[in-house]
């Protein structure tokens, strides 16, 4: 037999082979193997359905608080508070936030302030509403009660957002800073101030508002002094 032969040979006897693997595998297994492929074809569709589904409720929600929106800018807070409710109580962390906080928004504004706090605090300690809206919440909790509460429970509550870093060093740094004077500790209130002061990502009224903090410490620091 010749060599070319012979790789003809082996290669025939290697084909037979894995065709004999083949059958005997199918033979066997045939059966799970049509199972699992229908099986992922149908986790495939559960989850383009699901997305859909999702989407398409997302999709609602948005145009519901829109609706909310509309009618209260036309002055129908009636109409308004019965998408806000429902809303509310959705189940959607976002939509459900947005909602209720709208809806302390409109309590403020109606003078009920004792409410509108509640509201925003219920927002501010739901976890499973992203950072940025509960530190938002907190906030607006803390600026509605500000005037009611110890200068050290506004400290302890807003001092983690009164850092360089924080998205909401104005806001939160302006009312720690206040804090920090009504405990008659000015040189804690210059600090928050200053920050303030020299971080660009604060909005320049605060900043502003911030060197006349400084100002009016150091006046005021300088007037003890010759006292």
């Amino acid at each position: 037999m010749t060599p070319k032969t012979d790789e003809a040979f082996l290669r025939e006897v290697d084909e037979e082979l894995r065709r004999d693997q083949i059958v005997d595998v199918w033979t066997k297994h045939g059966r799970l193997i049509v199972g699992a492929i229908l099986g992922g074809l149908l986790i495939f569709a559960a989850v383009l359905g699901w997305r859909y589904w999702s989407h398409s409720k997302a999709e609602g929600q948005a145009v519901k608080l829109q609706t909310a929106f509309d009618s209260l800018a036309a002055n129908k807070p009636a109409d308004a508070k019965t998408a806000l409710d429902e809303l509310g109580a959705s189940g959607a962390p976002g939509y459900s936030a947005v909602a209720r906080m709208t809806e302390a928004n409109q309590l403020f504004n109606a003078g009920k302030a004792k409410e509108a706090a509640a509201q925003f605090g219920s927002v501010a300690g739901d976890t499973s509403v992203g950072k940025p809206i509960r530190d938002y919440a907190l906030i607006r909790q803390t600026n509605i009660e500000f005037d009611t509460l110890a200068p050290q429970v506004i400290i302890d509550r807003l001092k983690p957002l009164a850092v360089k870093e924080s998205a909401w060093l104005g806001s939160a740094g302006e009312m720690v800073a206040m804090a920090y004077l009504r405990l008659n500790k000015p040189n804690e209130a210059r600090s928050v101030f200053k920050t303030i002061a020299e971080t660009d990502g604060v909005p320049e009224s605060i900043r502003q508002r911030a060197v006349q903090g400084v100002d009016a410490v150091d006046v005021g620091g300088a007037d003890q002094k010759g006292k």
